[in-house]
């Protein structure tokens, strides 16, 4: 046993060391978080303007389900894995290109094909469902919606990570196409949305991530990988767990 507890000391003796190196702040860095707020200033302006709605037959079957906003709001840390999971700069300043080129080339989409998402017009479920559906719609646009950048960074940070260790490459994939699924049963985004975002990610990690290779990652970051990986999937339940509070106590009625 204290074998065990020492051994378990000592790994996350090695994540505090990971977690805690500094990472260089370059200008695609910089530019990145520049870019975001662009997101909200190119949603006022096709606003009022002649906006696509690309429903396919896909769209028409697929109901309304307010329990997949909980799914929905775990795209946040999905698409964050990558900081936990990627410590080599050079991989590291790969994903930021990739990140950064792929907003810009969504921003392109947004205002050259305008869309608005399919939501209902009304939220008719009850309970924890019903008011998960309403907090995502008083929190995010229904415009700028092809492609899918919500699930283009998941799927994108899941090809990163698989890029340090499989199989936490393969279980990020599974989230992001939760991700994907929540986008369609919340009625954030069209069927053609997500399949746009998707080849957006593949395209990105093509171009810029592709050629870092695997043996690149010491031996050491790729073992602590999943423990790394399994803080993310911690800060998400800290998450869930806030919300359905905020719930019980009747705070963010809508």
């Amino acid at each position: 046993m204290a074998r065990m507890m020492g051994a378990a000391m000592s790994r996350w003796t090695e994540i505090k060391q990971l977690m805690s190196r500094p990472q260089p702040v370059s200008l695609p860095l910089v530019l990145l978080f520049a870019v975001v707020p662009l997101y909200l200033v190119i949603q006022v302006l096709i606003s009022g303007g002649p906006v696509h709605a690309p429903e396919t037959e896909l769209d028409r079957l697929v109901p309304v389900r307010g329990g997949w906003a909980l799914v929905y709001a775990s795209l946040f840390c999905a698409a964050l894995l990558p900081v936990f999971v990627v410590h080599q700069q050079e991989l590291f300043r790969r994903t930021i290109n990739a990140f950064l080129a792929m907003w810009l080339v969504a921003y392109a989409f947004f205002l050259g094909y305008p869309t608005i998402g399919p939501r209902p017009p009304q939220v008719v479920e009850t309970g924890f469902a019903g008011w998960g559906l309403r907090v995502i719609y008083g929190s995010d646009s229904n415009y700028n919606c092809f492609p899918s950048l919500h699930v283009a960074q998941c799927y994108l940070a899941a090809f990163v990570c698989n890029r340090v260790h499989r199989g936490v490459g393969t279980v990020a994939v599974v989230w992001a196409s939760l991700v994907a699924a929540s986008t369609l049963f919340t009625k954030q985004h069209w069927a053609l949305d997500v399949a746009g975002g998707i080849i957006l990610a593949a395209i990105a990690f093509v171009v810029f991530v592709q050629g870092y290779p695997r043996e690149a990652t010491p031996e050491r970051e790729r073992r602590l990988a999943p423990l790394l990986a399994l803080c993310a999937f911690g800060v998400f339940g800290v998450m869930a767990l806030l919300l359905c509070c905020l719930y019980a106590l009747n705070i963010l009625a809508l």
